[in-house]
């Protein structure tokens, strides 16, 4: 096995506990494969503005996979380093292809989130989990009319999410689009939120980007994960790591599994890893 360079690690449900807090241990073991010259890169389905702080500080974490795939940043620069904005045409067919459904929107234009201000009030009310309120409050700008945001900033979207409130809806609506909306890239890592990007964004192309990027092959790549949108990720890595919370899809394409997210499961593998 080729000695790990780089690191990818998904945030919320993976690196991040219940309370979507970086652990003391996570932070130790991310410190200590910093200090052996190992990069670490944050991979998230959360837009560059609604990255934790407490992630960022952390001496290391150089660059960050955001929007699923549509972006990558130098954190030490600020530099956009890949961008993979959705088509004009997707934002569209997939306004289109939801008329008919009461849906609220989340949108992101140049790394800010964006969402309808009624999801923004009560997140709850939308399917999502009580302890997720903080968040979305924390990083959403409320909008209106979301539908008339899309229109207006559709030359600029980093990705969609659809706030569907079930999971029947949600595979509804994911089997329309897929059938419907030729260029774009679906996922999931929560339960109400249908997540669609540019068809070749997901974290494991940008993260292809980064690892060229850095002249450093696949098999020097870690990656931890817990969803859906994190699959492709531990497939392209060398050792695909999942926590024990993670889907049964996702579990099954890792190499190895770790403890739980709220088990410091990250810092089992680093530890692992560094050994």
């Amino acid at each position: 096995m080729m000695k790990i360079r780089c690191i990818a690690l998904d945030l919320d449900g993976t690196t991040l506990n219940r309370q979507g807090k970086l652990s003391k241990r996570n932070r130790e073991a991310l410190e200590q494969a910093a200090a052996e010259g190992i990069c670490i890169a944050v991979a998230s389905g959360r837009s560059y503005d609604s990255l934790p702080a407490e992630v960022l500080s952390v001496p290391g974490v150089r660059y960050a996979i955001t929007s699923n795939g549509a972006a990558v940043c130098d954190l030490k620069t600020g530099a956009r380093l890949m961008r993979r904005r959705m088509t004009q045409k997707s934002a569209e067919e997939i306004l289109a292809q939801t008329a008919e459904y009461d849906v609220p929107f989340e949108a992101f234009v140049d790394g800010k989130p964006y969402a309808q201000r009624e999801y923004v009030e009560d997140p709850v009310r939308f399917g999502a989990s009580p302890r997720a309120i903080g968040y979305i409050q924390g990083t959403r700008e409320p909008v209106e009319d979301m539908r008339e945001f899309i229109r207006q900033h559709k030359n600029e979207l980093d990705s969609i999410d659809v706030v569907a409130k079930s999971e029947p809806l949600k595979k509804e609506l994911w089997i329309k689009i897929a059938e419907n909306v030729s260029d774009v890239y679906l996922t999931s890592s929560v339960p109400q939120l249908l997540e669609i990007a540019h068809k070749d964004a997901g974290k494991e192309n940008a993260a292809l980007f980064l690892l060229e990027h850095l002249g450093l092959k696949r098999e020097e790549l870690a990656a931890f994960g817990d969803a859906h949108n994190d699959i492709g990720l531990l497939k392209l890595a060398g050792i695909g790591f999942a926590v024990a919370n993670a889907s049964p899809d996702c579990r099954a394409a890792a190499d190895r599994i770790v403890s739980s997210n709220e088990e410091d499961g990250v810092a089992e593998g680093i530890f692992r890893i560094l050994e």
